[in-house]
């Protein structure tokens, strides 16, 4: 069973990490904000699912975190680009993004417990793994916006701290 879940979990980095390599041609402000925003949708997505499954308070809590905490910063990113005037532009990361996301919870719904919890908070860890990754080395330093760097800076510290609770998380699972 673990064999499973771990090949699943490199097929899921194999995946996801593909939607962040295709914006490596320096992606413009309003393709940054739509990729940004969408990432915080399918995390919140991702913990209502979470919410709804899971039985373990310890991902409970995890789950409405992330909830909270990504609504909040696509609340800020949503004042900005209405401040910006600017479009989120939709593309090709964010597509995939999203059907990589949507075929990762179509797996979780089919587990339940134990292997619903480690499945779901295995996937947090690398989501947030590849989230940061291409804040650092793609987003941040492609946003030509002051505001939107600042956002988007202030974001990677949030998820950096997302990453390492999940990776705590993922610890008391074991």
């Amino acid at each position: 069973m673990f064999t499973r879940y771990t090949a699943a979990l490199a097929a899921l980095l194999f995946v996801s990490a593909a939607p962040f390599a295709q914006a490596a041609d320096k992606p413009t402000d309003p393709q940054i904000a739509h990729i940004a925003y969408t990432a915080g949708v399918l995390d919140i997505e991702a913990a209502k699912q979470a919410i709804k499954i899971s039985k373990n308070k310890e991902v409970v809590a995890f789950a409405k975190d992330m909830e909270r905490d990504h609504e909040a910063v696509n609340k800020q990113a949503l004042d900005l680009v209405k401040k910006l005037k600017v479009k989120p532009e939709d593309n090709a990361t964010s597509q995939a993004l999203t059907k990589a996301a949507e075929e990762e919870r179509a797996k979780l719904a089919k587990l339940k417990g134990a292997a619903f919890d480690k499945a779901y908070i295995e996937n947090e860890v690398a989501y947030h793994k590849q989230v940061n990754g291409a804040l650092e080395t793609l987003l941040i330093p492609s946003a030509s916006n002051a505001e939107l760097k600042s956002l988007l800076e202030t974001g990677l510290k949030i998820f950096q701290g997302h990453e390492q609770h999940a990776e705590h998380v993922a610890g008391m699972l074991k």
